[in-house]
Order: C-alpha cells, then structure tokens, then sequence
C-alpha cells in the first residue's frame, strides 16, 4: 500500500539514514521504531526513554542510560512525533506502521526483547525496593505500569529462554513485588478486594495462567512443593486466571494434575466454570464440564449459577452447552429472584430469551423479588422483540404489577416506548385503565413524564379515562401541566 504511493521509497531512504548515523544513535533510533511498532499501547514518552535505558540481565537501572527525548527524535530522523495532549509519542503516520510491519526482517526477536527489556526493569533493585503496600509513584518508574501489565503479552508471542529465567527470578522466594498488585488491580478493576497481608501468595503459576504461556505452566507445575490450589491476594487460583483469560492450554495443563480442585471458588464463590461462562469461552467450558468433580449449576455469594451469568451477558453458546446437562436447572434464581430467563431478558439479549424460552420448565412469568417479571424488565427497557418472545408463550400474563402495582404497560407508557405500548394494548388482558397503587394509570404516566406520542395512543384507545384521577385526585391533565 505505502508502495503503491511512493511511500516506501521515501520510508526506506529514511531507515537507511537511521542506520547510517552509526553507533549508539542508529541502535537507538532502530530501537525505538521497534517499540513504536510492537507495543500493545501507545507509548509515554518517558515510557519509551526508560525502556531503551534498560540493560537487559542488569541488577540496576543505569540513569545515564535513559537518553531525553530530544535526542530520540533525532535518532528517529523525523518518522516519530511526540502527541503533546496525551505525552503519547508515535510514528508520524500509519503508513509508516504499514512499512515496519511488511518488513520483519528490520527487527530481530522483537517480541522476546521486549519480554526481556520487562522482566529486566521488574528484576532490578531498584523495583524490587518499591513497597507493594504503598501509594504507587511512578515519577522516578515510569515504566513500572507498562512493564507490569503486558510484558507477559511479550512474552507469549515469543518466549525466549532468557525471559523464563527473568520469569522465574521474579517470582523466586516469597516476597511482595509490585508489579503483582498492579497486574492484579488492573484485572480485577479496583484493588478493594485485595488482602495486602496476602500479596506474597501471587507467584509465578498465577503470572503465567494470567498471560497463558504453556511452557512456564507446565515447567512450575512440576517443582517439587508446588500448590497448585494456591488462592493469591484476591482469592483467585490459577485455574481461576486461567478460566477467566479463556486460556485453554493452561486449563488442560492444570487439570492435568492429580491434586487439582477444578471447582474451587474465589472470594466471590466465583468457579472457574463461572468465569468461562461469564466471558463466554466455550472451549474453557467444555473442558471443565468434562469433569466429574465440576458442578455446572454452582452458584457464587450471590446465587447466580454459570448459566444465569452466562444468559446475563449474552453468550448464547455457552448457555446452549450448559442446557444440554441434566444437572443444570434452567429456572433456577439467584438470591434476588433472578432466572436465567429474567437476567437475559433485562439486558436485551434475544438469543438467549428465544433459547430459554423454549425449555418447557422454565416459567417466562417467573418475578423476582421485586415482583418485576421477565416482561416488565423488556417492557421498561423498550425492547420490542424480547416482549414479542415472551409474549409467543401461552403462560405469560401481560398485565401482571410488580409491587408497586405497576403493570407491564405502566412502565412501557411512562418511559416513553410508542411500539411497545402498542404491543401490549393488543394483547386481550390487558387493562389500559389499570391503576398502580398510588391510582395511577398508564396515560398518567405518561402525561407526567411528557411522552406526548404515548399519550395520543392511549387516548385513541377505548376503555381510557382521560379525567381518571389518581389517589391524590389529580388527573392525567393536571399531573402534565404540573410538570410543565
């Protein structure tokens, strides 16, 4: 492509220049248009300068390695900028990325020299002194948080055997090393549920189900005392990451072992089979529901089984997998009332209502705790076609409250959605009229909240009472001018 527009000429003139300044600047500026190219994100600036700083296999961080920007810019002869905004430095143009990438040969082992270039930095004394307990001051570290979070990434594209001695060196002994809290906080979101007492409990076995290497699982699975049920600080075990990564080699790995618990929880009572399910990786079900010792229908704290989970967030297949059991109740609610039924109809997900609406024991009328039925989520939320499957079913009473007394129409008319409302007035029991507890009807709904198309079907509809008043004696045209 950048061929094509005379481009590559000019990109390759450039590299040879690059390569011509000869010494320290043509390694450094071939270095940095390695790392532009190959990082899993974009580059800080200072990022980027203590990363070429680094000696790979150094016990320490050398300063007087680290060049300045200025002089990286000039190494680079002009196919790097600096994003002033966001600090960000990047190639002058995708078309430059294009080039890099059509020509490997210009980068030897990069994958495996980034790992290194991260599991140097990690390794130096200087990191190792941080205290993992602590606020993080990355100023004199800038390069801790990119090190931390993907140079397992690196390392999976391409593992050298220097980066599994790096690997193994940072995880040797039992201490509390920083970048565990930081890959640990960024996966979970937020580290209020790390036990800082129990950060020594993230070892190498956890790093490398995190990120998937085979290579590293199958070497630390076979030392001699290891625990491979091991809960690190935020109760997940390795199997755990493992589930939750959707890393299926390290699955068959570990569950290879003979002292493996498949079906140990995390602190949340969260299963492997749990997260497979809630990220839909239905190669990582498959492979725990082909154990005996797996209970697909566990639920965590909350009583939410894999399959509600799974319904929730919309993963079809893995809901299909999980149906075809017999030990798998599809009606089964969480501590709140939620079905599966009910949790995928609430997050619009007509996939899985149309599969589950199919199972024969599965009741589409079934509240929750609330009284608020799989329809009466569907009917708020506007969602046509789930109240249209729903309502395929014999069983479904359209005009149900919740304990409010508000039916399926009320909260359809008061948030404003004309094509459902239509839809239900269609429906024979259905009661236009119908007051919640407070006396209130749809059209009051509707009038208050200024849905005026809603209110031009209800009034074109029989059986509606314009001047019906509620318990506080106000009519749907006095609740409207009320509310301007």
């Amino acid at each position: 492509m950048t061929d094509g527009l005379g481009l590559g000429d000019a990109y390759g003139a450039t590299l040879s220049r690059i390569k011509g300044q000869g010494g320290k600047k043509s390694k450094l500026g071939m270095a940095a248009l390695m790392w532009i190219s190959h990082a899993v994100r974009p580059l800080k600036s200072d990022e980027l300068c203590h990363a070429l700083g680094v000696e790979i296999g150094s016990p320490n961080l050398n300063s007087d390695n680290v060049p300045s920007i200025g002089t990286l810019l000039t190494c680079c002869q002009g196919l790097v900028v600096v994003e002033k905004e966001a600090s960000t430095i990047r190639l002058i143009h995708f078309t430059v990325q294009e080039y890099l990438r059509a020509h490997p040969d210009l980068f030897s082992t990069t994958h495996s020299t980034i790992a290194e270039t991260c599991l140097s930095y990690l390794n130096s004394q200087q990191v190792k002194a941080l205290s993992a307990s602590s606020i993080i001051d990355l100023q004199s570290t800038p390069f801790l948080t990119y090190s931390s979070l993907y140079c397992g990434y690196h390392a999976k594209w391409e593992l050298s055997d220097c980066a599994k001695l790096l690997v193994l060196k940072l995880f040797d002994g039992s201490h509390n090393h920083i970048s565990a809290r930081i890959l640990v906080m960024a996966r979970v979101g937020y580290d209020s549920q790390m036990n800082f007492h129990k950060l020594s409990l993230f070892n190498g076995l956890h790093w490398a189900s995190i990120f998937g290497i085979d290579e590293i699982v199958v070497g630390l699975v076979e030392v001699e005392g290891c625990n491979i049920n091991q809960s690190d600080s935020v109760g997940n075990t390795p199997l755990v990451w493992a589930a939750c990564n959707g890393h299926e080699g390290v699955v068959r790995i570990l569950l290879g072992r003979d002292d493996i618990n498949p079906d140990k929880p995390d602190v949340g009572g969260r299963t492997p089979l749990w997260w497979a399910a809630y990220y839909g990786y239905e190669g990582v079900a498959r492979i725990l529901l082909g154990r005996d010792d797996v209970n697909p229908d566990k639920p965590n704290m909350n009583g939410v089984t894999p399959l509600s989970q799974a319904a929730r967030n919309g993963q079809e297949e893995v809901v299909k997998i999980l149906l075809a059991r017999d030990d798998v109740n599809p009606d089964k609610p969480s501590n709140s009332g939620n079905t599966p039924l009910w949790c995928a109809a609430g997050n619009g997900h007509e996939g899985v209502v149309k599969i589950l609406r199919g199972q024969g024991n599965v009741g589409p009328g079934k509240p929750d705790t609330c009284d608020q039925a799989p329809l009466w989520l569907a009917a708020c939320n506007g969602d046509e076609e789930v109240v249209k499957l729903l309502l395929e079913r014999g069983d479904v009473n359209a005009d149900e409250a919740d304990k409010e007394g508000k039916t399926p129409l009320m909260w359809a008319a008061s948030m404003g959605h004309e094509n459902v409302v239509k839809i239900l007035l269609g429906r024979d029991e259905v009661n236009p009229d119908k007051p919640d507890h407070s006396g209130g009807t749809s059209l009051t709904w509707a009038a208050e909240r200024g849905h005026a198309g809603v209110v031009k079907i209800l009034l074109a509809w029989d059986g509606v009472d314009p001047d019906k008043p509620d318990m506080y004696n106000q009519t749907p045209l006095l609740v409207a001018a009320s509310h301007g």
